[in-house]
């Protein structure tokens, strides 16, 4: 396995020329990527041969000895000059090492952004390309008369010396080629967005080096069929990396946010708040996988780690094993009980663990049909494996979802879900997600507070950190009306996973139901960016608008919900309120004609706001018979206002053992 080394430490043998043209070495940041592509295009298009970073590591070589490799028989350094590369770690060293062989050093310099001491020590004597001056065309121009000539540069037209010193400024150059202006374009634009939304995330440390994301592995198969497998890669090592104490792991769904987008690294370690990033692949042909994983420092660019394994299939556990330890390694934390360990209650058994993988992917797109195909997959994995417990709570969490989504009625699904969750904890009962998932149905269909809280102790005594847990636990402050809880207990998930939506979602009802309906809009605005396709947002945006005074606009939003259950529920109260009772009234017909079974608690929402209280309290008590839902958010919910001094109202709290 390849060990960690830093370029001034390795111990490689000198390399010695090549008998071929020696190549041009580019040492650039990451953040000036698409300058330096740039520069490699204009060069070889010429005839001239380029050496870069990652493109020109060999799989499996030492990332950093393959550096040391390049520099040695190299021309000349060409080197991206631009604030970000007088920030970054890895560009000094390669400068250094440069230096230390005697090859002519190029500055290209892209901003005007002053030296530090060290590279002012190395390039002294060196001669400025300047491509503010001299516009892109020209100054890749000079670039090729100089590496040609396998030197600095001489010509007038460029800067000599030292660039001018002043303020240390970022500022993006409006170069004349078309992919600086897009890269710096694209990266402005990263930026903003980001810094946008930063006050809207809960407030944490600063980045600190032991914090990683996990990205998914990209399927290099010559069927592109193994995307499953991939994804399942990237998340049993981030559940291995999450059970280090010291290292900040954001959980599946931020890290996964990004997959099959062309966000850069340092983007993505920036929206996550981490240093590091994890990145790599899969190709599989049979019964052989290869498996490429490299660990990046997001702020320079720079790879502590790399490998390749090649390797039978049945290897697989133990390949995301060597890749979890070799990152805790390459970050140089101790790990006191030993190597990393998978979870209790998996399985051994590869075709019990691939049905699971692809239940998994299933699962997560949360539609009527792939639960049911997710389910299919679970009985053949449990089937094989009956101990699989792991097995058992992801079927307990499919079933659980088709509730959600309407596919299952809450008495058949939640009971057959708390079933399958018991049984995971029969199978190993050191596994913290059976006991949320009980909670969470011990809260939303029984309406057992006390034993729903106790259940979500029990899991955080196992897994205290659990993004789901502490959305659910919070969920249960919501409905008990403990606002403060339950958005502590959000807020702490979206620390964990800056991305969750059901955190987010769920951190703006809680704020709704506060009566902060200011912060809950922002929350819900923020959730419609991020997951613009996310259910309920619609809904619960309109509602909060409603609340702050603003009717015609709640209407419009209302009216954007694609879904007809979520848009009926509050639509007649919306065009009541803009004064369209005939509309009003036609839509609530509507609503009970078609959704009355199941649907009992939005009609009391609707004659609540109207201050029709015996309809209100009638349509409650249906509700409250057909075991809605719904009852659990009508703690603080404003809809109910003109009817919640009535006695009535207070006594059915009280009947659900609900504060008033």
């Amino acid at each position: 396995m390849a060990g960690v080394k830093g370029v001034e430490n390795s111990s490689m043998a000198e390399a010695q020329p090549s008998g071929a043209a020696a190549p041009i070495f580019i040492s650039y940041a990451s953040q000036d990527a698409a300058v330096a592509n740039s520069i490699v295009e204009s060069l070889e298009g010429q005839g001239l041969k380029c050496w870069i970073a990652p493109r020109d590591v060999k799989p499996g070589a030492q990332y950093a000895d393959a550096i040391v490799r390049a520099i040695n028989e190299a021309k000349a350094l060409v080197l991206v000059m631009s604030g970000s590369a007088v920030d970054s770690a890895h560009v000094a060293r390669e400068v250094e090492r440069a230096a230390s062989k005697h090859k002519p050093i190029i500055p290209f310099r892209v901003d005007a952004a002053p030296l530090n001491p060290e590279l002012e020590y190395f390039l002294s004597n060196s001669q400025w390309i300047d491509v503010p001056k001299l516009g892109m065309p020209a100054a890749l121009a000079k670039l090729k008369e100089a590496v040609g000539q396998g030197s600095g540069v001489s010509s007038s037209e460029t800067t000599a010396g030292k660039p001018v010193v002043g303020t240390k400024k970022r500022i993006a150059i409006a170069a004349t080629a078309v992919v600086v202006v897009i890269g710096i374009a694209v990266g402005l634009g990263a930026y903003f967005w980001s810094s946008k939304h930063v006050a809207q995330v809960p407030a944490v440390a600063a980045i600190t080096d032991k914090s990683i994301a996990v990205l998914p592995f990209v399927d290099m198969s010559e069927k592109k069929d193994q995307e499953y497998f991939g994804d399942g890669m990237a998340e049993e090592i981030i559940d291995l990396l999450a059970k280090v104490p010291d290292l900040r792991v954001p959980a599946r769904t931020s890290s996964f946010y990004f997959k099959g987008k062309s966000t850069k690294v340092p983007e993505i370690a920036r929206e996550l708040g981490v240093a590091q990033v994890l990145e790599g692949s899969i190709r599989r042909s049979e019964n052989r996988i290869r498996v490429t994983a490299q660990l990046v420092r997001a702020d320079n660019g720079y790879h502590l780690w790399s490998e390749t394994y090649d390797r039978d299939l049945s290897d697989v556990f133990r390949v995301q094993d060597d890749i979890a330890n070799a990152v805790v390694q390459a970050l140089q934390i101790s790990l006191m009980g030993g190597p990393l360990t998978r979870q209790k209650g998996g399985t051994q058994n590869l075709e019990a663990y691939q049905l699971y993988l692809r239940s998994k992917d299933l699962v997560y797109q949360n539609t009527k049909a792939s639960l049911e195909t997710a389910n299919e997959y679970l009985d053949q994995a449990i089937k094989i494996d009956p101990d699989f417990a792991i097995g058992w709570y992801w079927k307990a969490l499919a079933v659980m979802q088709q509730v959600e989504i309407g596919a299952l009625t809450p008495k058949e699904g939640f009971e057959r879900s708390k079933q399958l969750a018991q049984h995971a904890l029969i199978s190993s009962p050191d596994l913290a997600g059976p006991h949320f998932v009980l909670g969470h149905t011990l809260r939303k269909y029984d309406w057992d507070w006390t034993a729903a809280a106790a259940e979500f102790r029990r899991g955080f005594a196992i897994d205290p950190t659990s993004v789901p847990g502490l959305i659910m636990a919070g969920q249960l402050s919501k409905t008990l009306g403990d606002w403060n809880d339950a958005e502590r207990q959000q807020r702490l998930a979206l620390v964990n996973d800056p991305l969750a939506t059901f955190a987010r979602y769920n951190l703006g009802e809680t704020l709704y139901l506060a009566g902060r309906f200011v912060e809950a809009e922002a929350e819900f605005r923020r959730l419609l960016e991020v997951a613009p396709n996310f259910s309920w947002t619609r809904w619960g945006l309109a509602k909060t608008l409603l609340a702050e005074g603003k009717p015609d606009a709640a209407l419009a939003m209302a009216q954007e919900e694609t879904i007809e259950e979520y848009r009926l529920d509050i639509l007649p109260i919306l065009l009541y309120a803009v004064g369209r009772k005939t509309e009003a009234d036609e839509a609530l017909k509507v609503l009970t004609t078609k959704y009355a079974g199941s649907d009992a608690f939005s009609v009391a929402t609707i004659y609540g706001y109207r201050n029709e209280p015996d309809l209100a309290l009638q349509w409650l008590d249906r509700a409250y018979a057909q075991k809605d839902t719904g009852l659990i958010e009508i703690v603080g919910e404003p809809l109910f206002k003109n009817i919640k001094g009535d006695p009535r109202y207070k006594a059915f709290l009280k009947k659900m053992n609900l504060p008033e």
